[in-house]
């Protein structure tokens, strides 16, 4: 493999180096991205190893690199295999999921806020679940269908809303928030027609959590990774010329609404997905692009450091939701919702001093 160093093409004067296979490939490679993608999986190796440690049968980083190879005791690899390791699998894969769905709507919307959260597909999920929760009392499967199920209905309902004569990004923004609005309202007045058992498991859903979360959650999850995610990345290039705008793409031969409808639809699958089965966790898909940019310091959608941006993310919060806090464990969509509450003051403080809001 032979590789060429080219200064100054990337932003800021940062070097990209130029591979090339022996079979005639060639790819750019931006360094500080790849070292900053380097050093996100590292955290969430880290922190997963340190979760899969944690509780009431505590055990050592060692311990758990040991069992995870096959090399633990009876009980340990029961702790670990069965209990420990299907949780951490489900918070890395909605992290993951979560990052890479707002990255896409980032880059579409143009625009640092439009996130699912802010364009009401994590509503729209919860609202689907609520209703197999409190009108049909179905059981866990049911819940994450129609979460899933509320979250493409919500996708389809803005992006045809959104359109005239194609989807542009600040109408995508309005209409989304607009549709948030209103689905939160649905989900407060089914929260009202619920009985106090179905009120309560309602509530414990939507605050978003890691708990009890077992080999079922981990399979169906990885799969739509398995799928939507290399597919996502595959559209990166075309993604990143969207960002000079429509006529400019459609001036370099990027087919920019049949793009960003399969970009859209496999987001919106993605956030869905991601919110069947570990709840509506806020925030994650806000703050991880836009984390994943600065630290890169690089143009266009960053997906694969907001994928792993967000991995990491949830990770370190549901850590914190575990051990920050003595024996009062909190699910982490709490600690997701306050740190990312920060951030999303920051963020719109900065954006008002850029003069962009």
């Amino acid at each position: 493999m032979k590789a060429t160093t080219t200064k100054g093409a990337a932003r800021g004067g940062r070097p990209v180096r130029a591979v090339r296979t022996p079979g005639g490939y060639s790819f750019r490679m931006n360094v500080r991205a790849a070292l900053v993608i380097l050093l996100l999986a590292v955290v969430a190796a880290g922190a997963a190893v340190v979760l899969i440690g944690s509780g009431d049968f505590s055990m050592t980083p060692g311990e758990v690199v040991t069992t995870l190879f096959g090399h633990g005791t009876f009980q340990q690899e029961f702790i670990v295999t069965d209990l420990r390791l299907p949780r951490v699998l489900v918070g890395l894969l909605v992290g993951a999921a979560l990052g890479a769905g707002g990255a896409v709507f980032q880059t579409i919307s143009r625009n640092p806020l439009g996130s699912p959260d802010v364009l009401g597909f994590g509503q729209g999920a919860t609202v689907g679940a609520l209703t197999v929760i409190v009108l049909f009392q179905g059981g866990a499967a049911a819940v994450s269908a129609g979460a899933i199920t509320g979250g493409l209905l919500t996708g389809v309902a803005v992006y045809l809303l959104a359109w005239k004569r194609g989807v542009h990004g600040f109408r995508l923004v309005l209409v989304g928030i607009g549709a948030a609005a209103m689905l939160t309202a649905v989900a407060q007045y089914l929260m009202t027609k619920a009985d106090l058992v179905d009120a309560t498991r309602a509530v414990v859903w939507m605050t978003g959590s890691l708990d009890g979360r077992d080999w079922t959650q981990v399979w169906p999850l990885l799969a739509v990774c398995a799928v939507l995610l290399p597919l996502v990345y595959g559209h990166g290039p075309a993604l990143r010329v969207m960002e000079m705008g429509d006529d400019a793409a459609y001036a370099l031969g990027v087919r920019v609404e049949r793009t960003r409808l399969l970009l859209m639809g496999s987001a919106v699958l993605l956030v869905a997905v991601a919110t069947a089965a570990a709840g509506p966790i806020a925030f994650v898909s806000l703050s991880a692009p836009q984390l994943a940019r600065r630290l890169t310091r690089s143009t266009g959608p960053n997906l694969v450091a907001a994928t792993f941006m967000g991995a990491a993310l949830l990770l370190v919060a549901d850590w914190i939701a575990l051990d920050a806090f003595g024996d009062r464990q909190l699910p982490v969509g709490v600690v997701t919702g306050v740190l990312g509450g920060c951030y999303l003051v920051w963020l719109l403080v900065t954006e008002r001093k850029a003069g962009r809001i």
